[in-house]
């Protein structure tokens, strides 16, 4: 019988998981908070009484992704099924939850899982190096619970962020090379390109990066960029209180305009909602959107995504952070599908709904 894991399974789960691994295993600590705190569902198949297995399934907040955290059956119920009948509850449960795709991990030398794993649908989208404690390599899958949807994406690789503050550098950089690969995503392109953007003030800490230096780097790196603001005025200024910082910001800014006033960048100030997004996109366009973080980390603080799709539901982006500290890993920040009403509500920033949005092209040949 399959069930809901709760708090009083504890003991049975830390005992298949000693059991079924000999490294990567979760703590005590770590299974009760995947159990009480995270927003998670672990479901176990009981056979006779006891615990004969479970299964882990985390759901991306904000977005229509879930992802099979981890898998154990007690060697002992091994080769009964356990596995597949876990596998199949996982993948209703995230139907339930509203989730189109399904997303793991495994090793590479873990023949059985993979094979579990291929049997139900499963196809290998990427491997990660020196992923486990022994340095073995993990395999990534990925399966739709959707299939009557087909996803249009463009071939936009994944770049992680490496400091909290340089999200747009990192979605602007995706986007570069998704149109010439041969620009190179790399943490000295991210530093640059966060010198060259930022708005020196944000928050309480460094400064983040808004619409106009962005367009500027990408237009300086050989780039056609198109902006859409709600409006003309200086961005972020609610994020900080002190006049001295909001007059640096607004002169930075100024700064942009002016020189973006020399170039041929049209800014248009107006709100490009999804279906624009879309006929850009279709058009040859990456757009770099600008988001509130609240709807995904329930933190409220300006982020930088790209948009690497659509279907007739859902837009597809990259987010270049991975919130390590819920569990995330970069798969869970891959070609995330968010629906498009959420994405609606989600691309806009501050007590004024600020918007913006960046459509890098292709450079246009003088003939």
């Amino acid at each position: 019988m399959i069930r809901t894991a709760i708090l009083g399974d504890l003991e049975s789960l830390i005992t298949i998981e000693k059991r079924a691994f000999e490294l990567d295993r979760f703590s005590r600590r770590t299974f009760r908070y995947l159990l009480s705190k995270a927003n998670a569902v672990t479901l176990i198949d009981e056979e006779g009484g006891k615990v004969a297995g479970y299964a882990m399934l985390l759901f991306n907040t904000g977005t229509s992704l879930a992802r099979l955290y981890s898998l154990a059956v007690d060697p002992d119920w091994q080769g009964k099924g356990i596995g597949r009948a876990l596998m199949q509850a996982t993948e209703e449960h995230a139907i339930a939850h509203g989730c189109i795709a399904m997303r793991l991990e495994v090793r590479a030398d873990g023949t059985n899982a993979r094979a579990l794993y291929e049997s139900q649908g499963y196809r290998q989208i990427g491997a990660v190096d020196d992923y486990y404690e022994d340095g073995m390599q993990a395999l990534r899958y990925e399966k739709s619970l959707a299939p009557q949807l087909k996803p249009a994406l463009a071939k936009v690789p994944f770049y992680e962020q490496t400091l909290e503050f340089t999200c747009g550098p990192s979605a602007l950089m995706m986007a570069m090379h998704s149109l010439i690969p041969a620009i190179k995503c790399n943490r000295k392109l991210e530093l640059r390109l966060w010198r060259e953007s930022t708005t020196i003030f944000m928050t309480s800490g460094h400064g983040g990066c808004g619409p106009y230096g962005l367009a500027l780097a990408a237009y300086h790196r050989g780039f056609d960029v198109e902006i859409y603001v709600s409006d003309k005025g200086p961005m972020f200024i609610d994020s900080v209180r002190s006049e001295e910082k909001k007059e640096v910001m607004r002169l930075v800014q100024e700064d942009f305009l002016k020189e973006l006033k020399k170039l041929p960048v049209k800014i248009h100030k107006g709100r490009l909602n999804v279906t624009h997004l879309e006929e850009e996109f279709n058009k040859g366009g990456i757009p770099v959107v600008l988001i509130s973080s609240y709807r995904i980390y329930h933190e409220k603080f300006p982020h930088w995504v790209v948009v690497t799709g659509f279907d007739e539901k859902y837009i597809y982006v990259h987010d270049p952070f991975v919130d390590y500290d819920v569990g995330k890993t970069a798969t869970d920040c891959m070609n995330m599908p968010i629906a498009k009403r959420d994405f609606e509500l989600m691309a806009r920033y501050g007590k004024a709904g600020q918007k913006a949005v960046l459509i890098v092209k292709q450079r246009k040949m003088e003939e």
